[in-house]
């Protein structure tokens, strides 16, 4: 599983103009089963994206689809992790 922390190098005017096609890659993904979950960061200077990936390969492959990564309005950390611990029912989520 992997957290990809998304920081814009971009003013907020300039990501929104890319938003609709993340907005689309985003749904790409969450229909394939790769993304658990993604949002905005508080205060609003990136965002977050679950994903789960067989390697960190094939995650950095995915990212490099998005908009945001292609126009180079953000920079992404790709964290890897393995959950051990989690609310019942996420287990369909590994």
């Amino acid at each position: 599983m992997f957290i990809f922390k998304l920081t814009y190098l971009q003013s907020i005017e300039e990501v929104e103009k890319y938003l609709p096609a993340h907005l689309a890659y985003l749904q790409e993904y969450y229909d394939t089963g790769y993304f658990i979950a993604s949002g905005r960061q508080v205060p609003r200077v990136g965002g977050i994206i679950l994903c789960r990936a067989s390697s960190k390969d094939a995650a950095e492959a995915i990212l490099q689809e998005d908009p945001f990564y292609i126009h180079q309005v953000a920079e992404y950390e790709v964290i890897e992790f393995v959950p051990s611990k989690y609310v019942n029912g996420f287990e369909a989520f590994i």
